[in-house]
């Protein structure tokens, strides 16, 4: 009997009302910690989209299609100058731009700097037919590099080198390195680099243009084109690296594409 007494006791304790106090367990009390009320997939499942990656400076110069839309116009009018005359020539050089730039748009590729090449091959063009030789095509280039040579030269004279202000400009660093007379000097060099280019191509330009060598000077416009270019990158990136590792994030971030982590000065 006193077993008996005791369950009963036990029994009288649970109030089904107690149990039922809170109302019927509805969905969201049956959702497992880790899952979403409404149905929807786990946070750990939710893909996040990447983001697209920065292009590289070799990218954005065009690459090797840069290279072929840059010296195409150039070579069609050599030889359709040769063939038939500095109307020909003008004629296929400015068919030869418009073709690249409509490929370029059927192909839905970058067109800017097709549309720049086809202003220039223009302008060229206009230069040619006006002077009535088929030297004039080359002359806008030629002082192109004159007065870039003239900029970059001028801006290590006054003391604010043209290398500088690109690259401090690009680390978000403002002036403040110009109080550095070390990274001055090197910016100096550095900028010294692109004087020499720019002086070299015209040199060698103006001398086979005098001489009326237009194979040769379409010859030289190519092969000093993008290969000179690059080559005064990779040296004016070693100068200015030299000696500091404060700018190797930006630089690598430059050349492969990647961001780098921003620093303070």
């Amino acid at each position: 009997m006193t077993g008996g007494w005791a369950n009963a006791d036990r029994q009288a304790d649970i109030h089904p009302t107690d149990a039922n106090a809170a109302g019927p367990a509805g969905p969201s009390d049956l959702t497992p910690p880790n899952q979403p009320a409404d149905g929807a997939p786990p946070a750990a499942e939710i893909s996040v989209p990447a983001e697209p990656a920065t292009p590289t400076l070799w990218e954005q110069s065009g690459g090797v299609a840069g290279m072929i839309d840059s010296g195409l116009p150039v070579v069609v009018f050599v030889v359709a100058n040769s063939l038939g005359g500095l109307t020909a020539g003008i004629i296929a050089a400015v068919a030869a731009a418009i073709v690249i730039c409509a490929l370029r748009l059927a192909r839905r590729q970058p067109v800017t700097q097709a549309i720049g090449g086809l202003f220039g091959v223009g302008i060229a063009a206009f230069i040619a037919y006006r002077s009535g030789s088929a030297g004039g095509y080359f002359l806008l280039g030629i002082w192109s590099y004159l007065l870039y040579g003239g900029v970059a030269l001028l801006s290590i004279l006054v003391r604010w080198p043209l290398v500088g202000l690109i690259w401090e400009g690009i680390n978000g660093r403002g002036t403040s390195w110009r109080r550095d007379r070390a990274l001055v000097r090197r910016y100096d060099l550095a900028t010294a680099v692109w004087v020499v280019v720019f002086a070299v191509r015209y040199i060698v330009q103006s001398v086979l243009l005098d001489r009326e060598a237009i194979g040769w000077l379409a010859f030289a416009r190519i092969a000093m084109g993008y290969p000179l270019w690059i080559l005064g990158i990779v040296v004016s990136v070693w100068i200015v690296l030299r000696g500091t590792d404060t700018t190797m994030p930006s630089v690598r971030s430059m050349l492969s594409g990647s961001k780098a982590p921003t620093s303070e000065s």
